[in-house]
């Protein structure tokens, strides 16, 4: 019985053991624990090192003893790539959300643009009839000015002639 107990639990070890010097990155990160830095870190560390026992990672800078002692227990991340494609919907949750936002103070920029040049457009039109009734103020005031002096000069003509008249 106990012959059989230890070869099941022998079994059981190989079948969830890992095979530290030859696993790849997304077996090394299927450990709890593990992401893709430390598994990196694992595998150069591996490459001058020969490991035989997760011990052996004790070496390898960030790994802890929990990391180790899950490795020998075997125990894994949650789904990798439930995580992943939760974080891929939180990316793009947040994406749309900015992308919302960004929208929005667009069509408020546009909106406050469209009012700030009706209003300068407006003064500018009002600046424009100003200066047109200047201009035609000044042209009335030139031409009044005009006038009298072809009065005041025809007055002094009459007077000359009137003397030269008188002295004759």
């Amino acid at each position: 019985m106990k012959k059989l107990l230890l070869s099941l639990i022998i079994t059981a070890v190989s079948v969830f053991a890992l095979n530290l010097q030859t696993a790849s990155k997304e077996e090394l990160m299927s450990i709890k624990g593990i992401g893709e830095k430390k598994a990196a870190a694992i595998i150069t560390y591996r490459k001058t090192h020969k490991l035989k026992s997760a011990e052996d990672l004790h070496g390898v800078k960030g790994v802890s003893t929990q990391i180790v002692a899950n490795i020998k227990n075997g125990v894994k991340n949650g789904s990798k790539s439930a995580k992943v494609a939760k974080k891929k919907a939180t990316k793009t949750k947040t994406a749309k959300s900015l992308k919302a936002k960004t929208d929005s103070k667009k069509d408020e920029l546009k909106s406050k643009t469209k009012d700030t040049k009706a209003k300068v457009e407006k003064k500018t039109s009002k600046r424009k009839e100003k200066l047109a009734e200047a201009k035609e103020k000044a042209k009335k005031a030139k031409d009044s000015v005009k006038k009298e002096t072809k009065k005041s000069k025809a007055k002094k003509a009459k007077k000359k002639l009137k003397k030269l008249k008188s002295k004759k």
